[in-house]
Parts: C-alpha cells; sequence; structure tokens
C-alpha cells in the first residue's frame, strides 16, 4: 500500500499550482510517499492519484456548526478525582461549570467534557457513575449556550450525554471499546471524534513498545479501519474528526513520529484533531515534572500541528494558547 502525506508550508511565497491543505490556511506542493520497507520519497502533486489528491485538499465541514477554517481551541474539563493534570479540581459541579465558563471567556471555542479519567494506569468506570459526573454538568453548560463534547467511550454515557445537551462524541477509544458508540451517533446526526490507541488505559503503555511495526503507518491504518466502522454505521465522513491519540500506548519516540508527519492524517478526508496538553513527554523533553507547568511546552507542540494544517487543538491552558496562536497567525500573514 502507498500512503501520501502532503508537505505543508505557511510561507508567503505561494508557487503557482501549489493546492491549500484541507481547504486551510496551509498549502503544498510537493507530497512525500511512503511504503512498508521502503525509504520515503517527494515527488510532485501530479504523481497523486486524484481521489487522494481531493482528500487532501477538500475543505472541512463545520463541526457541530464551528466552523474549521481557522484554529480552533477545545478546553479540556475532566469532572474526575483521577485525571493526571487537574484531577479532582473540577469534580463537583459549581466548580466545574465554573471552569468552562472561565476557559470560554479566555478563548475555547467548545468544551470537552470527560468523566473518566483515560492517564496511563486509570480504572474503568461504571456507566452510571460516568453519567452522574457528565450530565449536569452538560445540561448547565448547554443552557449557556456552551458548544459541548462528551469525551467517553461508552454508548450509553454518549446517549445520556446528547440527551442532556451534548452535541459531539469524543471517544478515545476509535470504537474498540464500544462499536454501538457509532450507532448512537448516526441516530443523533452527531460529529464523532475517533482517537487511536491501544488496549485500556489500565495496560496501553505496557504494550506501547512492541505495538507497532511502522507507528505513523500502523496508526493511519487503524484510524481508517475506525472510519469505516463509523460510515458503515451511518456517521457521514464529514461528521468525523480523526486524532492520532498523542501518549495513548506510545512511546516517546513513537509520540514525535507522529508529531513529525501530522499532515499525512488529512489523506483520511476527514478534520484532524490533536491533543498533546500537559502530557508526559512534554514534561521528559522540556524537563517539567509539574503536569500544571507545561503549558509553554503544550503550545510550542501545538503551534507545530497548525503548521501542519490540524485544526483543532484539545487543551488545558487557553489563554496561552490563544496568544500564542494570535502571534502565530500574525507571523505567516494570517488575517
Amino acid at each position: 500500500m502507498t500512503y501520501w502525506r502532503a508537505i505543508p508550508s505557511l510561507d508567503p511565497a505561494r508557487p503557482t499550482g501549489a493546492r491549500s491543505l484541507a481547504g486551510g490556511w496551509a498549502w503544498f506542493d510537493r507530497v512525500e510517499r511512503l511504503r512498508r520497507g521502503e525509504p520515503s520519497a517527494i515527488v510532485p502533486l501530479e504523481e497523486v492519484p486524484d481521489d487522494v489528491l481531493d482528500a487532501m485538499t477538500a475543505p472541512r465541514a463545520p463541526l457541530a456548526g464551528l466552523s474549521l477554517d481557522e484554529p480552533r481551541l477545545m478546553g479540556i474539563l475532566n469532572t474526575t478525582p483521577d485525571s493526571f493534570s487537574d484531577g479532582g479540581q473540577h469534580a463537583g459541579q459549581a466548580e466545574a461549570v465554573a471552569r468552562a465558563l472561565e476557559m470560554m471567556a479566555e478563548g475555547a471555542d467548545l468544551i470537552d467534557i470527560g468523566g473518566e479519567s483515560t492517564r496511563p494506569g486509570a480504572a474503568y468506570v461504571a456507566p452510571e457513575e460516568e453519567i452522574s459526573r457528565t450530565a449536569p454538568v452538560i445540561e448547565a453548560l448547554d443552557s449557556a449556550g456552551i458548544l459541548v463534547s462528551l469525551d467517553t467511550r461508552k454508548a450509553s454515557v454518549a446517549r445520556a450525554g446528547l440527551d442532556a445537551g451534548a452535541s459531539i462524541l469524543n471517544d478515545v477509544s476509535g470504537l474498540r471499546f464500544d462499536p454501538e458508540l457509532a450507532d448512537v451517533a448516526a441516530e443523533r446526526h452527531a460529529p464523532l471524534i475517533l482517537m487511536h490507541s491501544l488496549s485500556t488505559p489500565e495496560t496501553m503503555q505496557a504494550e506501547a513498545a512492541g505495538a507497532y511495526r511502522d507507528v505513523v503507518l500502523d496508526v493511519y491504518d487503524a484510524l481508517q479501519d475506525a472510519i469505516a466502522q463509523a460510515r458503515a454505521a451511518g456517521v457521514a465522513r464529514d461528521r468525523i474528526v480523526v486524532d492520532p491519540g498523542i501518549g495513548f500506548g506510545k512511546t516517546q519516540a513513537q509520540n514525535l513520529a507522529l508529531i513529525q508527519r501530522l499532515s499525512l492524517f488529512h489523506s483520511l478526508g476527514c478534520a484532524v484533531l490533536l491533543g498533546v496538553s500537559r502530557k508526559g513527554f512534554i514534561g521528559a523533553i522540556g524537563d517539567e515534572p509539574q503536569a500544571d507547568r507545561r503549558g509553554p511546552g503544550s503550545a510550542g507542540i501545538g503551534l507545530w500541528a497548525l503548521g501542519q494544517g490540524v485544526q483543532l487543538l484539545r487543551v488545558h491552558d487557553i489563554q496561552m494558547h490563544k496568544q500564542a496562536i494570535a502571534l502565530w497567525r500574525a507571523s505567516h500573514g494570517a488575517s
């Protein structure tokens, strides 16, 4: 199988014949051709099959009414006692709602609510408990007119969240844990974020080292299969977002390999989300053991991702990312 990765640029000197990446701010006029067991090759656009070039270039549809023609920030809100960075800080409804309103005031475009920690080693949470943690907060935020995404891998929790007012479903298992979640998304016409991960949070990091032949291509194949599964259930492609799942069953080297070639995932024909905020590899590389002090490193990776055409960043530190993006946009001449 051949894989095609657009090589993006933001340079103001855009050559004649260059194409826009996913209808967005980056352009490309060359592609990296990847095949298993072979060296990669840089090739002109003329060598790319028409259907692949269409997938690379087509503008992405709005996400629950949110246009993707500029970078978007998804604020992280964990209503859990044990999430790796902010566990317990927003476990109560009042604290969670207050934090969501604060993030929106800082410039978040939507809020992603999770009631089950998916940090490495985290234990399973029963659906009833997960619903009790998330549904009241979703109802309050929906009443305030805030766009809400529900971070869950369970169909029953997804139904309850949509009933409470969530608009988007974010499945960190990429439909491996509960395939019926795709049916819920299809029935309710809800956008569906499909993230790549291994196994379960309890065991994923222990399995990472020997899990891949080529992590970039293996993750691409897994996301392609997840998209096919969602589409078979009735979810339209323009309602699907993909996420390579940085830190979910990957070593530091594997995380970096995915980050370096993020633009490959545009060839799936879906919007791309990246979630790296405050993760362990940022602490390791940036020499910061304290998770809540990893905002600058998170923003640094975020700007690289935007340069790769990624449309959505899932982050904790909204204000920091908002400022960084404003300067990034000004630097390459974006309006």
